[in-house]
């Protein structure tokens, strides 16, 4: 069995080659302005699991590597609208969370800090002063909706900075202006299963240049369209579609040597926050499933109906913290670079479980990231922007869709 661990020696012999691919290759997709990717490594394999283009936990990045988003984000802004000199950050209508107010007063800061004016709000929250973050309040500009555009003390910004995930459509008043990242990588339009098929381009490539097998690089998976889980058919359709999945998977941890048994996890082919994700061993699981785990399986942010399901892989986390509690790697990136860390840790959930959930802790890179040793420079920030690459590939498809 091949450990990825072991090829680290490997990848940094090839790293000046995988920057010359990097490069050619951010040069012919638009480049998002920011991400984040959660990361699970098993040592046999390292890969994405859950990309997002509207980042939400800023507030969990280490201050030391703020000097370095804040550069990042000036270079990108600068690169594409070079007279920018006001962003207006769009945010969530949920702000009154103190940790997700406390992610916009961190963006708000890095703007601030790369030379920019900053005003923060929308109309729905025009009539909040302030919001309580986790260090202080969030102050909310008052933004007036005039003419099917936004205006904050009669003007208009440069930029509108959206960090607002649009799951139930876009939010009014943005047409006029330009905006990123982009309103058609909102999920109103994206998918996962469109990320992961673009994803699996460039990791096929990568895996190339390397000389290895891509399938450590990549969660296995596949997407289920229509399936309206609340008839018997539907249900029964999905768990047959299950089965042959994980059957697959455990012909190849056979050939591998890799003595567990396969889990695919189900989630909405949408973004959920974390919700709308169960972990099975076989379709029967999922005929038998309680009313409310399937009211759990079915929700969707903003009460949006749920039909297409990406089915993965279920790549369990063998790194551990120092209780031994479940960990997995959160890398936010800037400009498609991988610019900063932090670990989820659960003592809640186990190794191979879904570590997002209200029991999680995070610590930053500089508490905690040496015990997790080399790769997380390496293979981790490799497979990180190789998501970004595929981010901006989705995006590039979005606007021939257009």
């Amino acid at each position: 069995m091949t450990a990825v661990h072991d090829l680290t020696k490997h990848l940094e012999a090839n790293r000046e080659l995988i920057t010359e691919w990097m490069a050619k290759k951010r040069s012919q997709v638009p480049i998002p302005i920011y991400g984040s990717v959660d990361i699970r490594d098993c040592g046999w394999k390292i890969a994405v699991v859950d990309a997002n283009h509207f980042p939400a936990g800023f507030n969990n990045v280490s201050s030391e590597d703020e000097e370095r988003l804040s550069i990042l984000l000036r270079e990108h802004i600068i690169r594409q609208q070079p007279e920018c000199k006001w962003v207006h950050l769009y945010p969530e209508s949920h702000t009154r969370n103190p940790g997700y107010a406390e992610n916009v007063s961190t963006i708000k800061r890095l703007l601030i800090d790369g030379g920019f004016r900053c005003t923060v709000g929308s109309p729905e929250l025009g009539g909040h002063g302030s919001i309580d973050g986790i260090t202080g309040p969030l102050v909310l500009d008052q933004v007036k909706l005039v003419n099917d555009s936004l205006m904050i003390d009669g003007n208009s910004p440069d930029l509108i900075m959206l960090n607002n995930d649009l799951t139930e459509g876009v939010v009014p008043g943005i047409a006029a202006h330009q905006v990123s990242p982009p309103p058609h990588m909102g999920w109103q339009r994206r998918r996962k299963s469109e990320h992961y098929a673009c994803l699996q381009e460039y990791v096929n490539e990568i895996a190339e240049v390397l000389d290895i097998d891509p399938w450590h690089l990549l969660t296995d998976w596949f997407v289920s369209e229509n399936k309206c889980l609340e008839k018997e058919t539907c249900r029964q359709a999905l768990a047959v579609e299950i089965d042959e999945f994980l059957a697959k998977i455990a012909v190849r941890y056979q050939a591998l040597g890799i003595e567990r048994e396969p889990v695919a996890f189900v989630k909405n082919d949408r973004g959920t926050y974390g919700l709308g994700i169960m972990a099975v061993t076989s379709g029967n699981q999922l005929l038998n499933l309680s009313n409310r785990k399937f009211k759990r399986l079915m929700y969707s942010k903003g009460g949006v109906d749920v039909e297409n399901f990406l089915i993965q892989e279920g790549v369990p986390t063998t790194l551990k913290s120092s209780e031994g509690y479940s960990v997995e790697p959160v890398v936010y990136l800037v400009d498609g670079e991988a610019a900063s860390w932090f670990y989820r840790i659960n003592p809640k959930k186990g190794e191979i479980e879904n570590l997002n959930s209200p029991s999680a802790i995070f610590l930053p890179y500089s508490e905690v990231g040496g015990t997790y040793g080399e790769h997380a420079h390496g293979w981790h920030a490799l497979v990180a922007e190789l998501s970004m690459l595929a981010m901006g590939a989705e995006s590039q498809k979005q606007m021939v869709k257009n």
